[in-house]
């Protein structure tokens, strides 16, 4: 059949493949660590954990990494749900699949009082209660670098339940109390005059308002300037069936244990290992990647943060800095950076591209959601090196304003392409995986939608930039997922943009992705 030539061109990307341990390629991750272990072998094989949490939270964690160090099957179908679940997969252990070895003897343990945790998740203020309940977390942490020589890998918290009820945004498990700053620092010296408290009182004030009330984001935050990499996880993940209803079933859904072990044992590995655990394969030698994000300071609503995650695609592992603050959202509700912010930032990125590979990138590419005006370009330009192609590209997520359909039982094929010109495409990091025989989304699936912007050199060739972002959606280090939604510039500057503009970051240095997910 003869088509006219105004047909939209639809193309299919291929899967990434990833390598792992002896040089061999797979395109999934569990497949690729159960048969070939990482990339490369662990400096570091058998690892030290610090845990913080409760006596309960400390048997439940040991408990769980008795069971990790050997095999953890995915479960049976039950008699309603026979049907076969190609998207799971048996765990083999850690040292099967990592090369690492845990003692769960040899874990250092700080144990907290349970009602003390109860008592400072339920202070009046939010923020007071969230900021108290970090203090009470991290006070080991801080005390055992002091005094003791043991050098802990990763530090996991095991955090109780009322923890994630009362100490996050909009918790539904506390009556929220929402003081102002000087409010707050009224109270704070009207207990101080009490001779009791006297010496216990923050009569500082503001500073418990610089953060959001967020534990987990506290918690990374705080640890950035310790430089001690660290995993949360609630105790209702590590034993679901210890904590029923009355009905008799588990409070909250979880994935299946050996999923979990999936995940947790991936995250392990990465925060501990000096390379991460896979990396992409047949990538292009020279090719830096940056993701901005814009973020709103804390208790400063006139200004914003530009956070930017910079990806080495030949390392597949990268580093994660704070750029300059300001007012950055224009009067047309977009956000642009100053001269200054704009060339400092590319700067930035290319002293660091130099210290690590010896020279200057061949091609960095630009990820944003939203365009460059004229005055950001020209300084993005004018702190580029010559022998650098800088290319601007804007990747934004649709929500269900375009949708594409195929014949049979699946949505369309992960990696398909709707080419809409020479530098705009529709993008499918979701749906139909042949791999797996499934589609793991509850409807159909939302392409991304993207467009190269700007280039100094020579023009990318558009297929180029959808195969990489394709790429980028296979290093989330913190699951073993096959894949991500959104490519990793993207996704996780927007979620270390939370954690970089807390108060508690403030003067952080930059740090590789390990510290921030």
């Amino acid at each position: 059949m003869d088509f006219p030539e105004t047909s939209l061109q639809v193309i299919h990307i291929d899967e990434p493949e990833l390598v792992f341990g002896f040089d061999q390629v797979l395109d999934h991750p569990k497949d690729g660590l159960f048969l070939y272990g990482p990339h490369k072998d662990p400096k570091r094989p058998s690892i030290s954990l610090g845990l913080i949490g409760t006596d309960s939270g400390e048997a439940l964690f040991k408990s769980w990494l008795n069971a990790a160090l050997k095999r953890v099957r995915v479960p049976k179908p039950n008699r309603r749900e026979k049907i076969f679940r190609p998207h799971l997969s048996d765990f083999p252990g850690l040292q099967e699949a990592y090369g690492l070895t845990i003692e769960p003897e040899d874990i250092t343990c700080y144990c907290l009082e349970l009602s003390e945790i109860e008592d400072r998740t339920a202070i009046e203020n939010h923020h007071e209660a969230v900021a108290r309940t970090v203090d009470l977390f991290l006070a080991p942490i801080e005390e055992h670098l002091k005094n003791e020589e043991k050098t802990i890998d990763v530090w996991v918290f095991a955090v109780p339940e009322v923890v994630f009820e009362r100490c996050r945004p909009l918790a539904s498990g506390r009556r929220n109390v929402e003081l102002s700053p000087g409010e707050f620092v009224r109270r704070q010296k009207t207990k101080s005059d009490l001779p009791l408290l006297a010496d216990v009182i923050d009569t500082s004030g503001e500073g418990v308002f610089d953060d959001v009330p967020d534990f987990h984001r506290q918690i990374k935050a705080r640890l950035l300037k310790l430089g001690q990499p660290c995993q949360l996880i609630r105790e209702t993940t590590l034993a679901p069936h210890k904590f029923l209803n009355r009905a008799g079933n588990p409070i909250r859904g979880t994935q299946d244990p050996a999923t979990v072990a999936w995940n947790l044992a991936t995250g392990l590995f990465y925060k501990s290992q000096e390379y991460p655990p896979w990396k992409i394969a047949y990538m292009r030698e020279g090719v830096c990647y940056i993701g901005l994000v814009f973020k709103l300071i804390p208790n400063h609503p006139e200004n914003h943060a530009c956070c930017a995650a910079q990806m080495f695609l030949s390392e597949g592992d990268g580093v994660v800095f704070r750029g300059a603050n300001g007012p950055w959202m224009t009067e047309n509700k977009e956000f642009h950076l100053s001269e200054d912010a704009a060339q400092q930032m590319i700067e930035t990125v290319i002293s660091t591209y130099r210290s690590k590979f010896g020279q200057n990138p061949k091609e960095l590419f630009i990820h944003g959601k939203t365009k460059f005006n004229d005055e950001e370009w020209e300084a993005f330009s004018k702190a580029a090196p010559d022998d650098t192609n800088l290319v601007a590209v804007r990747i934004q997520p649709t929500y269900g304003e375009t949708k594409f359909f195929r014949v049979g039982d699946y949505p369309c094929i992960r990696g398909t392409a709707l080419i809409l010109g020479a530098n705009d495409a529709f993008l499918w990091t979701s749906g139909y995986v042949p791999r797996i025989d499934t589609y793991l989304g509850p409807e159909t699936p939302n392409p991304i939608f993207i467009t190269v912007l700007r280039w100094t050199a020579e023009e990318p060739q558009l297929s180029n930039v959808l195969t990489d972002i394709m790429r980028l959606t296979k290093i989330n280090y913190n699951s073993s997922n096959y894949n991500d939604g959104l490519p990793v510039t993207i996704r996780f500057a927007d979620k270390v943009g939370e954690i970089l503009v807390m108060g508690s970051a403030k003067d952080a240095e930059r740090q590789p992705f390990k510290f921030y997910i």
